[in-house]
């Protein structure tokens, strides 16, 4: 299928970039702790110590299962593609809640996609002919994949980038839980980068096939979160 392209150029095109990853962004991303939050409640993630490892499970997670499918649909940004990948995605994430904030989140972007960068037509397409037709499910990382190619990020800079997030939007919701204040949250932050580095190394550019989960554990105590008595997060 032929690409329906019209990414920003020039010295624009790195303000576009930029605003992907923005944190103002709003895109839901805040309202999940990927999994901390019940974490916390059954004892695994214990203090600074505890939220680190924690942390690294998470990226380590993400990299071996989300990685493949934000490079496959980078390198190849179109409907037909975006369409195979996100209902591969739907049968490869087996947690429900995960899944659940996986589609939740994609459909967010999506929507803010279509609103802020409404020239790219293939956006507005997606929303038009799928949007509550039950045809697609819109994981987040098939969506971020596909957005990031048509706005120009080269397959590397998108598969670090959407580490990046990650770590982020969890570090975020360690503060807000009160497990670390938001001057040792950017300590370990910058900590946790170069960790991150190696293991974007490790996972990146490898096709969907190749897509596993490396953090049972994680994925047994995240979708314990519906359980739980009180919940500041969705997921």
């Amino acid at each position: 299928m032929e690409r329906d392209i019209q990414a920003p150029t020039g010295d624009n095109l790195q303000w576009t970039q930029w605003q992907l990853l923005d944190s103002v962004l709003p895109t839901g991303g805040f309202a999940h702790s990927y999994g901390l939050e019940a974490a916390i409640q059954v004892h695994i993630a214990v203090g600074p110590e505890g939220l680190k490892t924690h942390l690294l499970h998470v990226l380590d997670n993400t990299g071996s299962l989300l990685l493949p499918f934000v490079y496959g649909m980078n390198r190849s940004p179109d409907l037909e593609t975006w369409l195979k990948l996100d209902r591969l995605l739907e049968a490869t994430l087996t947690n429900e809640v995960s899944r659940k904030a996986s589609a939740s989140q994609g459909s967010a972007l999506l929507r803010v996609a279509a609103s802020v960068f409404s020239d790219l037509s293939i956006i507005r397409q997606i929303r038009e002919k799928f949007s509550g037709s039950g045809a697609a499910h819109f994981h987040h990382a098939a969506v971020f994949g596909l957005i990031s190619g048509l706005i120009g990020f080269d397959s590397e800079t998108a598969q670090r980038a959407y580490l990046f997030m990650t770590m982020r939007d969890t570090i975020s919701a360690a503060t807000r839980l009160n497990l670390i204040g938001p001057l040792g949250a950017s300590v370990l932050q910058h900590q946790v980068g170069q960790i991150a580095e190696k293991l974007l190394r490790r996972w990146m550019d490898r096709p969907v096939e190749e897509a596993c989960q490396t953090a049972p554990l994680l994925d047994a105590v995240q979708g314990c979160h519906s359980y739980l008595f009180s919940r500041l997060f969705c997921s």
